[in-house]
Order: structure tokens, then sequence, then C-alpha cells
């Protein structure tokens, strides 16, 4: 038996044993579902297996893409929301040690929620950001994957609500712009698109991966990876933030610059024409 809230259950019936619960012993691909695909597959894919490898977990004979893509699926069927639908994939190692795993094997847990819109949408009201300075995220390689351990998204997200921001842009130690509570961070400064690269601690974002393969090919667009300090922010001449469910979210305030947003619909049109959406 456990207490729960205060009442005895069954162990078995709460999460008392689960690493993902007890550790954040596990990952996560969040997707996307239109009109029964999945959105970018075969990059969320590598990118699951790249973190699995990461963190060490033991990767499935069954893991293959063609296998994890028909099970997203199928659950998106049953749900009524193959149309248009978020999916989250968490994979995560099975019950036993403190630590120090006793079964290096996995499980996972799909989930699937409806959307309203199958096309990315550019939501143009207004989206005020600031920077979150009570924590920082760590440059190293466990930065880059989806992993449980949020706190810092988390804590940001809730001093973002109580403060009146849409968003709040996340710093690494050496106090660069590293990425925003919930997804990549991109500046345009004249003809320049400049996104953090991975080794300053952001999110290897398979949305950052699309504009970026995307911006490459707009003529007279110049395309860099590299460092953003705060003061840059006041020289942009626009800000957004990508991610695989919103696509693209323009940022139309910090302090007390404003920015256009031409450059966010022009690249998530693109965004829509790659992913085949209508």
């Amino acid at each position: 038996m456990v207490n729960l809230n205060g009442n005895l259950v069954e162990q078995e019936s709460v999460l008392s044993q689960n690493r993902a619960f007890l550790y954040g012993d596990a990952v996560f691909e969040t997707l996307k579902v239109v009109n029964g695909k999945v959105l970018f597959m075969e990059d969320h894919y590598f990118r699951l297996m790249a973190s699995m490898r990461i963190i060490r977990m033991q990767i499935p004979m069954n893991f293959t893409l063609e296998n994890l893509e028909q099970l997203i699926l199928e659950l998106a069927s049953k749900n009524s929301c193959s149309d248009s639908c978020r999916v989250r994939f968490t994979v995560f190692r099975n019950n036993g040690g403190f630590y120090l795993p006793t079964d290096r094997n996995v499980s996972f847990l799909i989930t699937s929620s409806r959307l309203d819109n199958k096309a990315y949408t550019l939501k143009e009201e207004s989206y005020e950001v600031e920077l979150y300075k009570d924590f920082y995220i760590t440059k190293q390689l466990l930065s880059t994957i989806k992993s449980t351990n949020r706190l810092i998204n988390t804590v940001g997200s809730i001093f973002a609500d109580e403060n009146g921001y849409q968003n709040c842009l996340l710093l690494n130690e050496e106090k660069n712009v590293v990425e925003a509570l919930n997804g990549n961070f991109f500046m345009i400064a004249g003809n320049r698109l400049i996104t953090p690269p991975l080794s300053e601690g952001c999110l290897n974002g398979i949305m950052r991966k699309q504009v970026l393969a995307l911006a490459k090919k707009v003529e007279g667009l110049e395309v860099s990876e590299e460092q953003i300090s705060p003061f840059d922010l006041q020289k942009a001449d626009e800000l957004f933030i990508t991610n695989m469910i919103q696509g693209i979210q323009p940022i139309t305030k910090y302090r007390k610059k404003e920015f256009a947003i031409n450059w966010s619909k022009i690249l998530l049109e693109k965004v829509n024409q790659l992913a085949e959406i209508n």
C-alpha cells in the first residue's frame, strides 16, 4: 500500500515505481498528425533514437520507423482525430532500482488530443516576451534532447503567466539567449536569419530544422547559427519561436521594442507547403 493524497491505495495503482515519475528517466516526442499522416515522421524518429542512445536506453527491436508510425496513426484513428491532432510519444525506462536502474529495457506511452486546425496559422495578436533569469540552461548534450525533466520550462511558464507575458526567453550560463519556453528562437536582423547553434544548449527542434532548411533556399536571406546576446534583441527587426504544434509564433514585443512579422508569414507559408497541408 501507498498513501496518495491522504488515502491508502494499492501501490500498483499509482506511479510509485515509474522512473519517468521518480527521476525524469524518460524522453518524448511531440508530433502532429494531419490527414492521417505524421508530419516529418522520419525526423522525429531519428531524434528519438538519438535521444535514447544519449541516455543509454535499450532500443527495442520493434522500434522501427514503420512500426512506431503505425502505432501513432492507429491511436489517432481510434480517438477519431486522424484529421488533425497532437501526439505525445513518451519512452521511459522500466521500473526498478534507484538512480541506478535494475532494468535497462523501456516501455512507452502514446497519447493524442484533437487540434482545431490542420494548417499552421499565424497568430498576429500581441505576443510579448521577457528574459527568464531565475535559472539557466546548461551548454551540454542533455539540453538538446526532449527529456521529461522540464522544470525550467515549467517554472518559467509560471513566471510568464504571473507577470503578464506570453512567453519567456531562456538563457544559458553565459547569459546568451538559447530558446523560448516552448520552442526554438529565431531573430531577423536586416537580411540575416539567426538562431542559436545546438552547442549553446538549445533543443534540437524538428520545426527548427525545417525552418532552417527552407530559409536557406530563400533568395537574399542569409542564414546563420550563432550566439545571440540579450543586447542583440533590441537591434532585431523580427523575432519568432518555432515548434511542431504552432509552427511559427511571431514575437511582437520585447520590453520597449516592437517587431514586424513579415518573415514569419513568409516562412510559415513555406512550412505549410513543405508539409503538404491544405
